[in-house]
């Protein structure tokens, strides 16, 4: 038992570590003004101490992401000149800035927290005992309900429900390696839907196919039923469904209906506006009209939301300016990075620098996440249900099923598919095109 602690304490270092592994030596020759250590710029340092510290006192995630996030912006106002707070956040001529990401992920989080309990009192999942299997297929059940869910929701909605049925269903014993295969489905049934994930949504705006991610779906069932039946069997061993006295259940059909109008809400604000966190809120004013909302899960949720919050500024701000080049490696190494570095910004450097299979990068970043719990908003929000979850090494440890359907069916995928770049990108090649009309008309060549 302690070799196997010590395995997964030295795989948990390694990943909190990887992204200063893969972009120290981008920065290596930066100006000599901004402080380094052995060739790696100090705030990387810092972003990797702050995510040790989460990973150690998981009883104090908050305060340690607050405090890397004050650290790092002191160190961004002494040492970097170009570096302007208020331009990051809420953009300039050239950039629209962060504020988007950021209040559609603060919305998204409190909408969704009080959608979850919403549901949870309609007394819905109480009688879903009724539809499920008897035994570990019922939780595998489960587990691809979410997926399904999760390809046309926000990840977090489906996180939320998911999380919700298997308090109920379960009594509130669910295994940590089931909150894995929760988070993992919630990400898996986004990877290849533009509507179900921000990173592939983030594709869709900047001019990507949507049929050219959908191949993700592959690796998403492969994952599946290796995460899933291990997490499944996991549960079922901890705490099998529990089938209650159902007959007597009397379900309240208004709370399911303003479940019903966040959703719908939030999937044509999404659509419409690139901002799915105003139809959440939309839902939830409604509903206020007919059903007591039950506004004591914000602050339930704060400390989560306020974590996550950190660790996605802490990663806009980082001086990630480049990735190493497009190929199948590095597409696969970025899911193992997404899972302590925020996957908006990769998304976007990715799409600026071209070159990617976008259905196998929607999988990479999307999916990547849930190998820590940490790693994705799903499994932020998720946390804040189950506190016992925020353990990096138990989670990781019980969890392992949900890495390991990473690897496999990242290779089923490509040996299914193959690696087909899309290279470059439909923006940059436009650019690029006009350029070589301007330059040389009558060659149409680039010199």
């Amino acid at each position: 038992m302690k070799t196997l602690i010590n395995k997964v304490s030295f795989l948990v270092v390694f990943l909190l570590l990887l992204p200063v592994f893969i972009f120290a030596s981008d920065y290596s020759s930066a100006q000599s003004i901004i402080p380094s250590i052995m060739g790696i710029r100090l705030e990387f340092i810092i972003f990797a101490l702050t995510l040790v510290g989460v990973a150690l006192f998981h009883h104090k995630t908050m305060y340690v992401a607050l405090t890397g996030l004050v650290a790092i912006l002191a160190f961004k106002f002494v040492f970097d000149g170009e570096f302007n707070i208020v331009s990051h956040i809420i953009g300039d001529g050239e950039n629209e800035g962060e504020w988007r990401t950021l209040v559609n992920l603060l919305g998204l989080l409190f909408g969704f927290a009080i959608l979850a309990k919403h549901f949870e009192e309609s007394k819905f999942p109480k009688i879903l005992p009724r539809f499920l299997p008897k035994g570990w297929k019922g939780a595998f059940v489960l587990l691809i309900a979410i997926t399904i869910l999760s390809s046309f929701l926000d990840n977090i909605a489906a996180a939320m429900i998911g999380g919700t049925i298997a308090y109920v269903v379960f009594r509130g014993k669910v295994h940590i390696g089931y909150l894995a295969a929760i988070v993992a489905a919630s990400n898996a049934g986004g990877a290849g839907s533009v509507v179900g994930d921000t990173t592939t949504t983030l594709m869709w705006i900047d001019g990507v196919n949507p049929l050219d991610v959908t191949h993700a779906f592959i690796g998403s069932v492969v994952a599946l039923f290796i995460f899933g039946i291990w997490g499944a069997k996991q549960q079922d061993k901890y705490q099998t469904i529990v089938m209650g006295h159902i007959e007597n259940v009397k379900v309240d059909f208004g709370r399911i209906f303003i479940v019903f109008l966040i959703l719908v809400f939030a999937i044509l604000t999404n659509w419409l506006l690139d901002f799915p966190a105003v139809g959440v809120w939309i839902g939830i004013l409604l509903g206020a009209t007919f059903r007591k909302t039950p506004w004591e899960e914000i602050k339930n949720s704060l400390q989560g939301t306020v974590f996550l919050m950190s660790l996605v500024t802490i990663a806009s701000v980082m001086p990630v300016n480049e990735l190493p080049p497009a190929s199948m490696w590095s597409a696969f190494s970025l899911g193992f990075i997404s899972a302590v570095f925020d996957n908006i910004p990769l998304t976007k450097l990715c799409l600026e620098q071209g070159g990617y299979d976008w259905g196998i990068l929607a999988y990479s970043v999307g999916f990547g996440g849930s190998m820590i719990w940490f790693g994705s908003s799903a499994g932020v929000a998720l946390s804040n249900m189950y506190p016992e979850a925020k353990n990096t090494v138990k989670y990781i440890s019980n969890g392992w099923h949900v890495t390991l359907a990473y690897i496999v069916s990242f290779f089923v995928m490509i040996s299914l598919v193959g690696w087909h770049p899309h290279a470059p990108h439909k923006k940059e090649h436009k650019e690029q095109t006009e350029q070589v009309e301007t330059i040389n008309p009558e060659q149409n060549i680039i010199k």
